[in-house]
């Protein structure tokens, strides 16, 4: 069963003035038009490599909708990320067969801005520290549109890494072996000097890298008791006591190494994302 990363999913609160920032970066941005349900509408960022950034704004309150942020409490940045299967319900039921439950078939759909109605199915995993499964009804070149617009200024390729946090290491690694099956080849260790565990698992061209603060300390002692050398364990547990668990950073391939650097975040929209040397 091959997977690869499909696209991440970057929750933004106003989609033009996050176009115009990304722009800025030196990505090129295209719009991608109004979901099926009427809360969202999008733009991508698409790569060489076939994945891609969204970003989403919603259009009315969806407090149903599973990235609805009421009131804006957590603001802008990552929601969710995405794999690209042959059949999703295919990968469903092996997924199932393995022990893993994912909500789906589900239906999908948006209009982009031309009037072409594309449609997908989707699947949703029972807990956020897997991606959903997001798979084509319409052709993909639809949906993700090919050609120059996965041309960049910054020379961006494609998503080199994906960091994901997650509460426990060892149930993470459960569930994606479920999920991926044969294809699952994780390494585990842990980050010298931050008392965090790491597990890295190639999918497709990307890397994965699931991180669990250790046990037995929280955020703020973390950081005032062992001060910077532990900087990425106060992060990790910031970012799961507020957002919960799921992406918080990103690396992307660049071709042009002046480029390489990571990015800010006011133009970002708190999406923590670094050009990388390819």
């Amino acid at each position: 069963m091959s997977l690869s990363l499909d696209h991440i999913v970057i929750r933004v609160q106003h989609l033009e003035p996050a176009i115009a920032d990304f722009s800025e970066l030196g990505f090129t941005v295209q719009r991608g038009g109004t979901h099926a349900d009427g809360a969202t509408h999008n733009a991508l960022i698409g790569f060489e490599d076939g994945s891609y950034l969204e970003l989403i704004a919603f259009l009315r309150d969806a407090r149903e909708h599973k990235w609805w942020d009421a009131g804006h409490r957590v603001g802008d940045g990552y929601v969710d990320f995405a794999l690209l299967p042959g059949s999703v319900g295919k990968v469903i039921e092996t997924a199932a067969s393995r022990g893993l439950h994912y909500e789906g078939p589900i239906p999908g759909g948006r209009t982009r801005p031309d009037g072409t109605r594309i449609e997908w199915q989707l699947g949703r995993p029972a807990s956020k520290d897997l991606p959903f499964l997001c798979g084509d009804l319409t052709p993909r070149f639809l949906r993700v549109a090919e050609g120059n617009v996965r041309k960049h200024a910054n020379g961006a390729q494609g998503v080199a890494s994906i960091a994901v946090a997650v509460n426990d290491i060892d149930a993470s690694l459960r569930r994606y072996r479920s999920l991926l099956g044969d294809s699952f080849d994780p390494h585990v260790a842990t980050v010298p000097g931050e008392g965090v565990r790491l597990a890295t698992l190639p999918v497709g061209s990307t890397t994965f890298a699931l991180f669990a603060p250790r046990a037995g300390t929280n955020a703020a002692t973390t950081a005032n008791e062992q001060g910077d050398s532990a900087l990425l364990e106060a992060r990790l547990r910031t970012q799961l006591a507020r957002r919960g668990e799921g992406v918080f950073g990103v690396t992307i391939r660049t071709a042009h190494a002046a480029n390489a650097r990571a990015l800010p975040d006011a133009l970002t929209h708190q999406a923590t994302l670094e050009l990388v040397r390819s």
